[in-house]
């Protein structure tokens, strides 16, 4: 046997004096080497970070009786490689934005949707008339006829604002001419005492009598004879105008004096600003005896039609106005299915022609215009000024 010792690491494997001799607590395997492997052959993997002593065995437990405490709010590495102790995202972070942003949308569909169809619902109860022939065409603004018509079928005893001295026959009682232009709107009332040569037939009488041949014949009636173009057709029965007063809550008029109408049933018993409900209303806007207490007398109103005429139009701008203010989804839909009932409108009309028409009324604040007449006979003739007047819608 040689005197010079072996060194451990020079004996061949499996001898029983070969002896493993751990690395020292405090430093480990000299710089530049690698700690021998504890079972045998080769070297040792080098120490992991936060192991001196190279690789646990196993699964340490943390130190600590209960393991190291975590910061509130925070938990151990989860699946999806969140690391231990990083703070939780708070809840409208973890949300899924593109479902619900999804699920949105299809809400958002299904009410437009079903708003559409309520809207074309309504539409279709309303009546179409037969008189695009007699439309004019422009590209300037837009005019609309406005009537409401009287009729025997539409008007019986014991209806709100029946008139026995007018019985029977068909005519337009209420001719307005709505124009919208560049933002702006303008109203005038076309008096129904007018003198007019009737268009189909040439004959000569007053202009309302022309509705007895249809709104075709009216239509061409007064653009003949005022020479101005009409583009939308628009017809309301004197129920529906109750019923569209009711389905707002009601309409307030000044009155400056104390006024009834026994024909029409309009009694209101004070001045100032008074709540009409859809009968009364009614009552006020068909008024063509119109009589007012002044100091203890009663007065009847001396511009007879004229002054209907200045009535009616107090009243459509009450409606407008109260029609734009409105914000009362289920008002609104009354008001629309009361307005459909008793409607008519012109056959090239459609639904977004309705819908914009509306959505014009909301606040709408026309421009009054009065068409200037003087009388002649039991009828009306035009004025000085006429001309001027109808420039405005031509």
């Amino acid at each position: 046997m040689s005197d010079h010792p072996q060194r451990p690491g020079t004996f061949p494997a499996g001898d029983s004096r070969r002896i493993f001799v751990p690395p020292p607590t405090g430093g480990g395997a000299p710089p530049g080497s690698r700690a021998p492997s504890p079972n045998g052959g080769g070297t040792a993997a080098p120490p992991r970070p936060g192991y001196p002593g190279g690789p646990p065995r196993g699964r340490e437990r943390p130190p600590g009786p209960g393991g190291p405490s975590r910061p509130p709010g925070t938990r151990p590495a989860g699946p999806g490689g969140r690391p231990a102790g990083a703070p939780r995202r708070p809840w409208y972070k973890r949300l899924r934005w593109k479902r619900v942003l999804a699920i949105f949308s299809v809400l958002l569909v299904l009410t437009v949707g079903g708003l559409f169809w309520w809207a074309n619902s309504i539409f279709n109860r309303i009546e179409k008339v037969d008189v695009s022939d007699a439309l004019a065409g422009g590209s300037g603004g837009t005019n609309y006829l406005i009537v409401g018509s009287d009729t025997a079928d539409v008007l019986q005893p014991g209806d709100p604002g029946y008139d026995p001295a007018r019985p029977g026959g068909q005519r337009s009682d209420t001719m307005l001419i709505l124009r919208f232009e560049g933002g702006e709107a303008r109203i005038m009332s076309i008096p129904r005492d007018l003198w007019a040569t009737i268009a189909d037939t040439g004959d000569v009488g007053k202009i309302n009598g022309a509705y007895n041949g249809g709104p075709s014949r009216l239509i061409r009636t007064i653009e003949d004879n005022l020479d101005i173009s009409i583009q939308r057709y628009l017809e309301v029965d004197f129920v529906s105008f109750a019923g569209v007063v009711d389905g707002l809550g009601g309409i307030t008029i000044n009155f400056e004096h104390p006024a009834f109408d026994t024909n029409t049933g309009l009694n209101v018993t004070e001045a100032g600003p008074v709540e009409l409900n859809g009968e009364q209303a009614l009552a006020y806007v068909r008024s063509r005896h119109y009589t007012e207490i002044i100091d203890g007398e009663e007065v009847e109103d001396p511009r007879a039609d004229l002054g209907r005429i200045e009535r009616q139009q107090a009243f459509m701008f009450t409606v407008f106005a109260k029609l734009g203010d409105a914000r009362n989804p289920i008002a609104l839909a009354r008001v629309a299915s009361n307005v459909a009932d008793g409607l008519r409108v012109d056959d090239d009309m459609t639904l977004f022609d309705a819908m914009r028409f509306a959505w014009r009324l909301r606040g709408l604040t026309p421009s009054p215009v009065v068409l200037p007449t003087e009388p002649d006979g039991n009828g009306l003739a035009l004025a000085d000024g006429a001309e001027q007047a109808l420039d405005q819608f031509r």
